[in-house]
C-alpha cells in the first residue's frame, strides 16, 4: 500500500521533470539558434542513419518484404548514406537542409498569399470589408519573399520562436504538475 501511494505520488515530479527539459530546450532555442538548428539536423541526420541501417538489416536477415524490394533497398541505401553525409559534415548539411525547407515554406506562403488576393478581388461582391483578406494575403506574400532573401536568418528566426514555443509550453507543465501535487497524483 505504501508503494502504491509513493507511486502515485511521483506523477507530478514527471510532469515537472519534462517541463524543465521543455525550459532548458526552449533556452537554448532562444540563446543559441544556431546551434539549436544545427543539432536538429544532426538528429536529423543519426534518425536516418538508423533508420537506413535497420532498413537494410531487416531485409537482409529479417524477413521484411514489402513487395518491392528494389525499392525498399534503394530507399535504405538512400536513408543511411543521407544519415551518413549529415553526421559527416553538419553546419554543411543544416545550411542545405535548412535552406531547402526555407524554401518550400517560402513557396508556399507565396502562393497561398497571391491565392488570397486572386480570391478576395474575385469574390469581393461576398465580403462587407476585403481590406483584412486583401492584407493576409498581401503579408503572406511579403513573408514568402523575406524567406527567399534572407533563407537562413529566417530558420535562425523560426528556431527562437520555437523556443517561446518550448518556453511557454513549459509553463503549462509547471501549472500541471503543481495541479497535479496538490492533488496527490
Amino acid at each position: 500500500m505504501a508503494d502504491t501511494m509513493t507511486r502515485r505520488g511521483r506523477g507530478w515530479s514527471l510532469v515537472a521533470l519534462r517541463g524543465v527539459l521543455m525550459l532548458l530546450g526552449g533556452l537554448y532555442a532562444l540563446i543559441f539558434p544556431g546551434l539549436a538548428l544545427t543539432v536538429l539536423v544532426v538528429l536529423g541526420g543519426a534518425l536516418l542513419l538508423v533508420d537506413g541501417a535497420l532498413g537494410l538489416w531487416s531485409l537482409t536477415f529479417g524477413g521484411a518484404r514489402t513487395g518491392n524490394y528494389w525499392f525498399d533497398i534503394v530507399r535504405n541505401a538512400l536513408a543511411l548514406l543521407t544519415g551518413i553525409i549529415i553526421l559527416v559534415s553538419p553546419l554543411l548539411a543544416t545550411i542545405f537542409t535548412v535552406t531547402f525547407l526555407i524554401y518550400l515554406v517560402a513557396f508556399q506562403a507565396i502562393i497561398v498569399g497571391v491565392m488570397e488576393i486572386i480570391f478576395v478581388i474575385r469574390q469581393r461582391g461576398v465580403f462587407s470589408s476585403i481590406w483584412p483578406v486583401l492584407l493576409s494575403g498581401v503579408l503572406y506574400v511579403v513573408f514568402g519573399l523575406l524567406l527567399i532573401f534572407f533563407p537562413l536568418s529566417s530558420a535562425v528566426a523560426l528556431v527562437q520562436l520555437g523556443g517561446v514555443l518550448m518556453i511557454i509550453f513549459a509553463i503549462g507543465l509547471f501549472a500541471l504538475a503543481w495541479r497535479l501535487r496538490r492533488v496527490g497524483v
